[in-house]
């Protein structure tokens, strides 16, 4: 039962409650706008994102104190070399009445950390594969149901530095976002260092809860889309499937794969979600090209051609919009 009486009221509370959350955020993420904006508009759209920068630039940090604020229940796995599935999942244990019982895994949280995800072997990540997509697990033949709400937040550092496998396009397909993280500016480093090197602690508070969530997801899903903007987000997938035949010279050129249908729905759930944070109560075309390049980054692959000319899948996209 909603707590609000009508839709319109309701993306009126989220606009209000969106602008708490990223300034209670603040206390402790210094900078990073659009980081926290993207992440938290993936929450909204029931949706996964992989954060990806080098080390040291509070990834960890920005997704623990988006769990405390949410008060959402929060693991962290941090993914190693020898990390096997079941050390995700769970595993069944004989107890002491020598009856088999399940151990339920990190994996049962409202939030679960996987850091450095691109740390582990394929074997590993692939157990997250069912977790992302069903919101259940399976372990010794029984269908275990993960809390709702449910999201996968992965860290990476960048595929060039040592001991990493990359993600399978399979894998990066489960993730709504692929959130790029920069160095901080110079003000912005040194308030980080006079913030963390002092006694200054942040006094958070929580702004929403799993049931406010759900209620903001499902409006979220509600919210209409006039036909013209649906087609462009399935156009703008469609400019990045080389072979189509709405697909430009560069796409052909420098594209080796390109994005699935599921970044077309990803498209428009994010445009929605975009609207309502802007005041709007449906989506045009400006919001799905904000959203384009979090949506598409990790699903556009380019060929030998586009690597060896320097080009990454940000300036593709940028063209193709």
């Amino acid at each position: 039962m909603s707590v609000y009486s009508s839709d319109v009221e309701a993306a009126n509370a989220l606009k209000v409650q969106f602008e708490t959350l990223k300034k209670t955020i603040a206390k402790v993420i210094v900078g990073q706008e659009q980081v926290v904006d993207q992440l938290l508009i993936s929450i909204l759209c029931n949706g996964h994102s992989l954060l990806v920068g080098v080390p040291g630039l509070a990834k960890t940090l920005l997704i623990k104190t988006v769990a405390d604020v949410m008060d959402l229940s929060f693991k962290r796995i941090q993914f190693t070399p020898d990390l096997m599935p079941g050390d995700i999942v769970g595993a069944e244990i004989l107890d002491e009445s020598r009856n088999f019982r399940f151990v339920k895994g990190p994996i049962f949280a409202n939030i679960v950390l996987a850091d450095e995800i691109n740390r582990t072997p394929p074997k590993t990540q692939a157990a997250l594969l069912e977790a992302m997509q069903e919101k259940n697990v399976t372990a010794g033949g029984t269908i275990y149901k993960l809390p709702a709400p449910f999201f996968v937040l992965a860290t990476q550092n960048p595929i060039e530095q040592e001991g990493t496998y990359p993600l399978p396009e399979a894998q990066l397909d489960r993730f709504m976002f692929m959130i790029r993280l920069d160095y901080p500016s110079f003000r912005e480093e040194v308030d980080i260092v006079k913030n963390t090197t002092g006694a200054y602690t942040a006094d958070l508070h929580k702004v929403m809860d799993a049931a406010n969530i759900q209620e903001f997801q499902a409006l979220v899903r509600r919210v209409p889309v006039a036909d013209n903007v649906l087609e462009y987000a399935v156009a703008l997938s469609q400019k990045t499937r080389p072979g189509n035949d709405t697909a430009p010279e560069i796409t052909q050129k420098y594209i080796a794969y390109g994005a699935g249908p599921r970044a077309s729905q990803y498209l428009v759930m994010a445009a929605k979600c975009h609207a309502l944070l802007k005041g709007k109560y449906s989506p045009d075309i400006e919001d799905v090209k904000a959203m384009a390049e979090a949506v598409l980054r990790h699903r556009v692959v380019r060929n030998y051609r586009a690597e060896a000319e320097g080009l990454s899948q940000e300036s593709l996209i940028r063209q193709l919009l």
